[in-house]
């Protein structure tokens, strides 16, 4: 059989992974935190026809003699470049700006997510659209994060220094560096919790999970978990959401380059039957 009819059928198929990806950045062009993946390809393994051999007194080296089998989808890989701020004016409504991923619980699961779209549920307590909850710290009386991750809640009774008996709750904001800040009715405001940043060495080795969430692969290395503005970790925008960060221009030229690639691999099946086509009809 002949080896371009396989190697066509390669390209049909990596042709179709591009457009599958390309179809994929396109459909979340206005998710939130979404961030866009792209193909990348390398040749299979060549069929070694003749080696290399080296000169001698009697003539020159030679080069190898291979042919080629086709393409084969090296890696997707994620671009993590920053979106841009959609201004929502929601208090709930956060943005990371610069490196970072919020983290969040799923059950016993922990995920890392760039999009901000969370609110507060009838225990107070901070989650995103799916339920999940947002993770940070208690704060210290000094305002310095202490102890584990926690969930972020409106919960008022653990504070350190405690609120003085009789005294509300009225109102909260969230500041730059992550920390929610309750409004009280005797005009104090109170540090309540830090909301928890994570950082990986190798963000492009996250695997997906849906829900624009990630979870930690044994590549992306593990999660260096702190608070916004320390080490490499952006610092929060309240009140406004990082768009996806698809370029539809970028996109629709992936489409001619996988729909003319596609349509190039076919016809090299459509020749290389009509080859066969020939070879048959020799005996005729």
């Amino acid at each position: 059989m002949l080896r371009s009819l396989f190697a066509g059928i390669s390209g049909l198929r990596v042709n179709q992974t591009m457009l599958d990806v390309t179809g994929n950045n396109i459909a979340n062009a206005n998710t939130t935190g979404f961030k866009s993946s792209s193909t990348v390809f390398q040749d299979t393994l060549s069929q070694m026809l003749t080696g290399a051999s080296a000169a001698n007194a009697n003539r020159g080296g030679t080069n190898p003699i291979q042919i080629g089998l086709g393409v084969q989808l090296a890696a997707t890989n994620a671009n993590f470049t920053q979106g841009s701020t959609q201004t929502t004016g929601r208090p709930t409504d956060l943005m990371i700006q610069g490196d970072g991923f919020f983290v969040t619980t799923k059950g016993n699961e922990q995920l890392y997510t760039r999009a901000g779209a969370f609110t507060f549920d009838n225990t107070g307590t901070l989650v995103t659209p799916d339920g999940n909850r947002v993770m940070g710290y208690a704060l210290d009386a000094t305002g310095a994060p202490t102890g584990g991750l926690i969930p972020v809640t409106l919960d008022t009774t653990a504070l350190t220094p405690p609120v003085p008996s009789g005294v509300n709750l009225t109102s909260y904001n969230i500041g730059s560096d992550g920390k929610l800040r309750g409004i009280f009715d005797d005009g104090v405001q109170r540090d309540m919790a830090q909301i928890a940043i994570a950082d990986f060495n190798n963000p492009m080795g996250l695997e997906k999970v849906g829900e624009t969430s990630y979870r930690e692969s044994a590549n992306s290395g593990a999660a260096t978990i702190d608070v916004a503005g320390v080490g490499r970790n952006g610092t929060i925008t309240a009140g406004a959401l990082e768009m996806s960060n698809v370029d539809l221009a970028a996109e629709f030229t992936n489409l001619i380059l996988a729909q003319r690639g596609f349509q190039a691999s076919s016809r090299v099946i459509t020749t290389s039957d009509q080859v066969l086509e020939d070879l048959v009809n020799i005996k005729r």
